[in-house]
């Protein structure tokens, strides 16, 4: 038979926990311990624990906290969430531009980097609509320039200036601002497009095609044009380069817009001049275009501007360009003011962007145009859902143009959208389907002053984009005064057109109608585009021309 020789378990202590009387208990626990010795298991005195209502009151301190912060932290969490989609979903604060204190500071650490800020002006419409969604093509359809002519015209610069002429306000029509060219500088009106690529100026070399403008035509000089080895040449040529050219001795390019205007010209380089957000003065050699051939609408809209200021992610973009050399972030924001004053400001550079205010979504790319697109996933019309009208995946894909005077739907998003307008009748307002202006309009019984006369009659547009956050959308609200113009025989109309014919026609088109009232920046370093509400005036002591 087996012994076994491992000893038997030793009681070694003993702990005795007595519970207060049911009639009191404030008493509390009373714990008693006592361990015994190994060599004759005599009980040794008791081991009192600490005072036992001090104890007693930490042990419910414990418990209490635990409970507390066992209920309230899920709470706290799901408040925290809450608030968050709240502030992401709801209205958004009025952001205002203001110099700080601290904005030298900040571009001390931002190195040679700087933010330009430019004044805005709202032009008259002349009776046409404006469209622009530039894309380049090929030159050799049509005629091209000689360095000859070029030569014979460039010995001397037109010393002359002329005042510059701010916009009307009323009606609703593009921005321009102005920029300053050559050596010595010379002011040029530009109309500010952030879905075209190269910024123009109307050219004497000479001109074939121009519109009268506002300032005298720019005269380049023979050192000014860019040959056609220029990796810039490449850019604006593209696909429609087959080889390199021994004989060319300049870039020659064509731009074709949206609205079937064009424009010709050859590629130039020289001193552009900007005015720095802190009052000094900067310059640097940029490309642009020497235009000298206009058509189409182009020769309209001109009258009172002298070309275009090109704002897309492309290389050859004014802003790219600057990014390029290090004197700015390839950051640029417009703000276009609602008010009947019109105007606003646009600047380069990131000094002036509220990050914590904003709304950001993220910026699409795409191989056919180097606009500024997102993708919307929910259009409303009040609470009435409104079709994209294109065989997808339920998604929609969103340009946002400062070359447009009016916003563009894709066809079935626009028919969705007057059905829904077909349902406002009253004495006080009635379709009137005699107003060649634009397709939809209506007539007031009373004369009117303003849009917001009329904007009861109407529910706001709900825009919703796709943002980085799971299951979280970014909502942009155009209110009625966002997409209906008034007509100066005293109707109102729509200022939503049916965008079946531009491009594929699948894309969503934001115009300066749509955009007015909020501060839009397209951040090309981090590939977002944000917004906030905002007055858009702009600050005293920028609105004044350093150079004029």
């Amino acid at each position: 038979m087996e012994v076994n020789h491992n000893p038997s378990p030793q009681l070694t202590g003993v702990v005795i926990i007595t519970l207060p009387p049911p009639d009191d208990p404030s008493l509390g626990k009373t714990i008693t311990a006592y361990t015994l010795s190994n060599d004759d298991q005599t009980p040794t005195p008791p081991v009192n624990s600490p005072p036992l209502a001090s104890q007693n009151r930490n042990i419910s301190a414990q418990n209490f906290f635990y409970k507390i912060s066992k209920s309230v932290l899920p709470i706290l969490g799901i408040s925290l969430i809450a608030l968050y989609l709240w502030v992401s979903l709801s209205g958004e604060t009025l952001f205002e531009l203001r110099f700080e204190n601290g904005d030298d500071d900040r571009r001390e650490n931002n190195g040679s980097q700087s933010t330009f800020l430019f004044p805005l002006y709202q032009k008259k419409l002349l009776g046409e609509v404006e469209l622009k969604l530039g894309r380049f093509v090929d030159s050799e359809s049509r005629p091209v320039l000689t360095t000859g002519k070029l030569v014979s015209v460039a010995s001397k610069v037109d010393a002359s200036s002329v005042v510059p002429v701010k916009g009307n306000i009323y009606p609703d029509g593009l921005y321009y601002t102005y920029l300053h060219f050559g050596s010595p500088p010379r002011p040029y009106f530009l109309d500010i497009d952030t879905g075209s690529d190269l910024t123009w100026i109307q050219c004497d070399a000479p001109c074939t095609s121009c519109a009268k403008g506002a300032h005298p035509f720019y005269k380049p000089a023979e050192a000014n044009i860019i040959p056609h080895r220029d990796s810039y040449c490449f850019e604006v040529q593209g696909s429609q380069r087959t080889k390199y050219c021994d004989t060319c001795h300049q870039c020659d390019y064509e731009i074709e817009y949206a609205d079937h205007s064009s424009s010709m010209g050859v590629l130039a380089r020289d001193e552009l001049y900007l005015n720095i957000a802190n009052g000094s003065l900067a310059h640097s050699k940029v490309v642009f275009g020497c235009a000298y051939d206009q058509q189409g609408m182009l020769l309209n809209t001109l009258g009172k501007t002298d070309g275009i200021l090109g704002l897309s992610k492309a290389k050859i973009s004014l802003p790219s360009q600057l990014a390029r050399q290090g004197i700015i972030k390839n950051v640029i924001g417009h703000c276009l003011a609602a008010s009947a004053n019109g105007g606003g400001y646009l600047f380069f550079g990131d000094d002036f962007v509220p990050h914590q205010q904003i709304s950001w979504v993220p910026m699409l790319h795409s191989n056919v145009l180097n606009a500024y697109r997102t993708e919307t996933v929910k259009i409303s019309y009040g609470r009435r859902q409104i079709r994209f009208g294109n065989e997808g995946n339920g998604r929609g894909s969103l340009v946002f143009d400062t070359g447009s005077t009016y916003t563009y739907f894709t066809e079935g998003a626009y028919n969705d959208l007057v059905s829904f307008l077909d349902d406002i009748s009253s004495e006080s307002l009635v379709r009137n389907m005699s107003d060649s202006f634009l397709p939809v309009c209506w007539q007031a019984k009373a004369p009117l002053r303003s849009i917001e006369d009329i904007a009861q009659f109407f529910k706001p547009l709900n825009l919703e984009f796709r943002s980085n956050w799971w299951a979280v959308t970014k909502k942009l609200q155009i209110p009625p005064e966002g997409y209906l113009v008034r007509h100066s025989i005293g109707n109102v109309c729509l200022g939503i057109l049916n965008g079946r014919k531009l491009h594929d026609g699948s894309t969503f088109i934001l115009g300066d109608i749509s955009m007015r009232g909020r501060l839009f920046v397209y951040d090309n370093v981090n590939e977002k585009i944000g917004w906030v509400r905002s007055d858009c005036a702009l600050p005293q002591s920028s609105a004044t021309p350093l150079l004029f």
